[in-house]
């Protein structure tokens, strides 16, 4: 017989199937064993009665250790108070392998000690249901922008210069041509790409050197940064609340029991519908202000600051306009306010701080080559770069979702570390 999911077997009732998988908790009451199993789709209880497997197999189940490893036959039972609400009949098992003492216990374990055993952590039922939203995400992140006809240009993770600010790069030696850097952003490569295609994005990992220990901040991350030619800042800002609310919906149609597994309050998520509210950076500095916040006019958020802003309100909060000498040199400036950059950041609520960044980009060929000059970047790495205001520069936008930022909100985590596989921090590149 050929395997059966856990995750299938309401297709199943009344027929017998094969389970592999592993013993994820066991419990004897006489002549009966409760062998609760997990495959990876989900748990399920598989009772072993001794009168109908006899008795060597009976005491096989009973050396079954957390972990070890087995394949199963039984008839599918449907049973609401079973885990999974279904339940196997065992009629016969194979064993692979005992596992030794299984070092993650049901009990307390403190951060360091599971961030240690990452690669056993992984197994665990918050865990699972972590990664499993951040798939979804990734697979909404993908359908959203490809069934609205954009194109997948990844960037390269080599590249010879800083996108914003060299202060914050991995650096290597490449062969024979120097210096290269670790990506911080691949929307550079991107903006030549949509004058290319039209609509693009690119999703990859990223890498920042910010010795930054904060519960927000990882050195390798993955993010997704669309680009469009022709898009202005408003365009920037009505893309950003279409994909929120597309991405943070389809976790809520398709994820609802990872949810309930992580005890998360989805009230704010429900809120994650367009229209979102927009205020300027001098609207979000009064909001500081009037809370006796000491902050002073052209300085950047913290975390601390961002916190605040979102909490007064319900929804993701899109700030824009921010102080041009605090965004990067390809930010275009407001025509308007030439102190201003046409920069968006949007702001999750319950605290989660900035999960996008953007900006209408500068399409003017000497204030692009002032600028650089200005922040002293190397003119010959962005040569290629300003091409692209040389031959058919048109206005353009995009902005980068932090996939890993976006996960820790939407699962409702306490740190981000726990949205990726085997995250890396400033005190952590193991296992």
């Amino acid at each position: 017989m050929s395997q059966t999911y856990i995750n299938e077997l309401s297709n199943h009732i009344d027929s017998t199937v094969v389970l592999k998988g592993w013993v994820y908790n066991s419990t004897n009451k006489g002549k009966l064993n409760f062998l609760v199993i997990r495959d990876g789709t989900g748990i399920c209880q598989c009772v072993v009665f001794k009168p109908n497997v006899g008795e060597e197999l009976f005491q096989k189940s009973l050396t079954l250790t957390q972990e070890s490893s087995i394949i199963i036959s039984g008839k599918v039972k449907e049973d609401k108070r079973a885990p999974g609400g279904f339940e196997i009949d065992v009629a016969s098992m194979e064993i692979i392998q005992i596992a030794l003492e299984y070092p993650i216990s049901p009990k307390e374990h403190g951060i360091e000690f599971l961030a240690e055993r990452r690669h056993l952590w992984l197994r665990s039922a918050r865990q699972h249901a972590i990664l499993r939203i951040r798939h979804e995400l990734i697979r909404a992140m993908r359908d959203f922008f490809d069934g609205r006809g954009f194109t997948l240009i990844d960037g390269p993770i080599f590249t010879p210069a800083a996108c914003e600010g060299t202060s914050t790069l991995f650096e290597t030696e490449y062969f024979d041509l120097g210096k290269a850097y670790l990506t911080q952003s691949s929307q550079l490569y991107a903006e030549a790409a949509a004058m290319a295609h039209g609509k693009v994005y690119s999703f990859g990992p990223t890498f920042r050197a910010e010795k930054s220990k904060t519960r927000r901040h990882l050195t390798e991350f993955w993010m997704i940064e669309p680009e469009v030619a022709f898009n202005d800042l408003n365009d920037n800002m009505d893309l950003a609340e279409d994909f929120l609310e597309y991405i943070v919906g389809r976790v809520l149609k398709n994820k609802s029991a990872e949810l309930q597994t992580l005890e998360r309050d989805t009230k704010f998520l429900q809120n994650v519908k367009r229209p979102f509210p927009r205020i300027s950076y001098d609207e979000a500095v009064k909001i500081l202000l009037k809370k006796e916040i000491a902050f002073e006019w052209g300085n950047d958020f913290g975390g601390t600051d961002e916190t605040i802003i979102s909490q007064e309100f319900d929804r993701p909060v899109l700030v824009h306009r921010y102080p041009s000498a605090i965004k990067a040199f390809y930010m275009k400036r407001d025509p308007e306010n030439d102190k201003l950059a046409l920069a968006i950041d949007v702001l999750a609520p319950e605290g989660y701080g900035e999960i996008i960044g953007g900006s209408q980009r500068e399409d003017d060929l000497t204030k692009l080559e002032e600028r650089i000059k200005k922040h002293k970047l190397p003119m010959e790495a962005f040569n290629w770069y300003l091409d692209l205001r040389k031959y058919g520069t048109v206005p353009h936008s995009g902005f980068g979702l932090g996939l890993e930022r976006t996960v820790s909100w939407v699962c409702g985590l306490e740190h981000i570390r726990e949205t990726s596989p085997f995250p890396r921090m400033i005190n952590r590149i193991t296992p």
